[in-house]
């Protein structure tokens, strides 16, 4: 695993160049396709200096690298403002960092750079960020993250003291205690986020930049459902005593937001309140702690990375021409942009979970698992699925449909937006395909 990041360490003084725009995202595409032919198993291989990769780091770590990339495509608009490579070496640190949280073996190693990530981020929504509200949304962000993760901190510190050994492979012994869950659980529970710990989520992606939007809904948000799925292989007996609290709270959540999604006069509000509403499902897939349930939780997170980061690059494009994100003036665009209103369509449909997208797919193990965790749930999430469906179809049908404001038409999209946007769909497909030839 060193070598791919002394390759993106040895990226830092390219980044510096004048003409480093491009390269550097080539370089970053160059790095995909070399970490596409490593090899990898069900537990930890490639061990250096407590890194390595397994199944469940292996799709999350190329997740995490497109991403970087698209991010640059997204700020090409950007191209010409004067403080750009500063923009660069940020989001190869947080990409350095993102890459490190999932291809590390340490608690302590996954603790540092989950914490760490949370400062070029910051950076990037306080310094291109578009409204002065940026401010509070970044002190949102910093102090949810800050303060959920004391306890993690505090469990990690018990956990050596007691056993000598932070390795996610180590037999931890047997617990029934609900402090120490919660001191395990509630950091990730913000980062993924749950419900009622949800609130700094559509502050910081209203006034992030488009590229801030693509990383926080594509894998920061990711982060904490990963952390669960680490963690609950150490102490599982825990998670099956306490886990129906969590499993509660996400059900009524998933309903309560889907239901906000329908009130919402701003599109980036919609899609941020939606990413909560979605990875509530991917939570209660995950903690019904079945082999179907952790599958349906590890799609999902792919699937919604890509779905939800090309949604957001679709407001940022109405964005760029409208100068506004309100629903009122986001009308008609049909009209005004033909070409984008069938992207518009794929990513709602995909959003709604329709077939032949990943979404479908997780969507349908995710019914299967919780249907074995409580049988009654099959009845919630006929009402989670419907809503899912109402607020992907009132997104599409009120932006595109209506009567515009202004005068002009036509407007066309460039040769950019639709490369950054086919990079978003054609996973979505690819991955299935992939999936079919495997089972």
């Amino acid at each position: 695993m060193m070598k791919f990041y002394l390759y993106m360490i040895f990226l830092i003084p390219l980044i510096f160049l004048n003409n480093s725009w491009y390269m550097y995202q080539f370089f970053l595409l160059i790095l995909i396709i070399i970490f596409n032919t490593i090899y990898f198993s069900n537990f930890f291989c490639l061990i250096t200096y407590s890194f390595g990769i397994d199944s469940i780091s292996y799709m999350l770590i190329i997740l995490s690298l497109l991403i970087s990339s698209l991010m640059v495509i997204s700020m090409n608009s950007f191209y010409k403002f004067y403080n750009k490579n500063y923009y660069l070496l940020l989001n190869m640190i947080l990409c350095m960092c993102l890459v490190l949280v999932f291809s590390v073996t340490n608690m302590v190693y996954m603790y540092m750079f989950f914490e760490f990530s949370l400062i070029p981020l910051m950076i990037m929504i306080i310094g291109w960020g578009y409204q002065p509200e940026r401010l509070i949304s970044g002190l949102y962000l910093f102090f949810y993250t800050l303060f959920a993760s004391l306890p993690l901190l505090l469990m990690l510190v018990y956990l050596y003291m007691n056993y000598n050994s932070l390795f996610f492979d180590y037999n931890f012994g047997y617990s029934t205690s609900l402090l120490m869950y919660f001191c395990m659980i509630f950091a990730f529970l913000v980062k993924l986020p749950m419900f009622m710990v949800h609130f700094w989520l559509p502050k910081a992606h209203v006034q992030a930049p488009i590229s801030g939007s693509m990383i926080l809904a594509g894998l920061l948000l990711k982060i904490g459902g990963y952390g669960i799925i680490r963690f609950m292989f150490i102490y599982e007996f825990i998670f099956q005593n306490f886990s129906y609290l969590i499993y509660s709270l996400s059900i009524v959540g998933s309903i309560l937001v889907s239901l906000i999604c329908l009130i919402q006069g701003d599109v980036k509000c919609l899609i941020a309140y939606s990413s909560v509403a979605h990875m509530g499902m991917c939570l209660m897939s995950l903690i019904s702690m079945t082999k179907w349930g952790v599958i349906s939780c590890y799609l999902m997170m792919i699937s919604h990375g890509l779905c939800s980061s090309g949604l957001f690059c679709l407001a940022n494009i109405s964005y760029e021409r409208l100068l506004s994100r309100s629903f009122y003036i986001n009308k008609g665009l049909m009209v005004i942009m033909p070409s984008m209103s069938l992207l518009w369509f794929l990513l709602c449909s995909f959003n709604m979970s329709c077939p032949p997208s990943i979404n479908f797919l997780s969507e349908v193990l995710i019914i299967n698992s919780m249907m074995n965790y409580w049988s009654f749930s099959f009845y919630f999430l006929i009402f989670i699925s419907f809503l899912s469906a109402c607020f992907s179809f009132y997104l599409f049908s009120f932006t595109q449909h209506g009567q515009f404001f202004n005068s002009y038409c036509y407007i066309f999209g460039m040769i950019r937006e639709y490369l950054m946007l086919f990079v978003h769909i054609y996973p979505i497909f690819f991955v299935l395909v992939i999936l079919d030839c495997v089972m």
